[in-house]
């Protein structure tokens, strides 16, 4: 995968794409998966989920049953696709520093918003937005301390939900997507030459799947040099929904219809991330391929 620089602002953020609320509090069900693919000898993907919940260890106490830990009600859940680029074991050295940067800011620095009101909407954009841009720092840093892994790179895509809320933020040609009601969306915007094209009218999106730059990145975490372009969506989630998270290696053998029929099928998030995967070894596998499932329901 080739690198571009893209001039302009550092950010993007994107309105809701339903004004529909979810009806009370949702379910999430996982299922996620990486393969090397049937060419590449290494695998340079790397993804990530994690359950973000508050918790109190009460050590000792006067009231009957009060010791141990105790969980909050509310929960966040955190999704991360990262696809590395670079050549050798650059690529893969940068898509795990990438995630690992992303799960220590969580960790340590993130504030965990467990309920969203106005202010806070706006808040965790911004925290999730110094997420990516903490994974670029961390990934130009070490290039600059090892010659080998100069220009380095990596895709980074990441969702946060939290009750019927999602936040996706994204730098690359990793992609996510919203299955519902049997009809799936990109939600993110591929970061490639190829797109500027089809933007400008100069090319198909037909054309585009097959054109020889295609490839060609333009917004990278890492990279040929510091700065990433930060493209920022909400989206308001609804009982019966999936999200998918998934590197090219699974987009570019396996079409939109294709993902689309498989997750029709596959009402088990586990399920659905294997046959995925199976899908795009059985068209060849060219790349690393990793996809993560989520399935999102009625609570109780």
């Amino acid at each position: 995968m080739a690198t571009a620089s893209l001039s302009g602002d550092s950010t993007m953020e994107l309105p809701c794409r339903t004004e529909t609320p979810p009806g009370g509090r949702l379910r999430v069900e996982f299922g996620a998966l990486t393969h090397a693919g049937n060419v590449r000898e290494n695998n340079e993907d790397h993804f990530f989920v994690a359950r973000l919940a508050k918790s109190m260890h009460v050590f000792e106490s006067s009231l009957p049953g009060a010791g141990g830990t105790r969980f909050s009600d509310e929960e966040g859940y955190l999704m991360v696709v990262a696809d590395g680029m670079g050549g050798a074991a650059a690529g893969e050295r940068a898509s795990a520093l990438a995630v690992e940067t992303v799960e220590e800011f969580v960790l340590n620095t993130f504030k965990w918003f467990l309920h969203l009101g106005y202010q806070e909407e706006h808040a965790l954009a911004a925290e999730l937005r110094q997420g990516l841009e903490r994974a670029d720092r961390s990934v130009i840093e070490r290039a600059q301390g090892d010659p080998k892994l100069h220009g380095m790179g990596t895709t980074l895509t990441m969702a946060y939900s939290v009750a019927g809320d999602l936040f996706v933020v994204h730098a690359g040609d990793s992609r996510a997507y919203l299955y519902r009601d049997g009809e799936l969306e990109q939600v993110t915007t591929d970061h490639t030459l190829v797109q500027v094209l089809v933007k400008g009218g100069v090319i198909t999106p037909e054309a585009a799947r097959h054109h020889r730059k295609r490839n060609v990145v333009t917004n990278v975490i890492g990279g040929p040099g510091p700065g990433v372009h930060a493209e920022i969506h909400k989206v308001l989630l609804r009982e019966g929904d999936i999200v998918l998270l998934c590197s090219d290696g699974l987009t570019e053998p396996v079409d939109d219809e294709a993902i689309a029929a498989t997750l029709a099928r596959d009402s088990a998030p586990k399920d659905a991330a294997r046959r995925l995967v199976d899908l795009a070894l059985s068209r060849g596998g060219p790349d690393n391929v990793t996809v993560v499932v989520a399935r999102y329901g009625a609570d109780g």
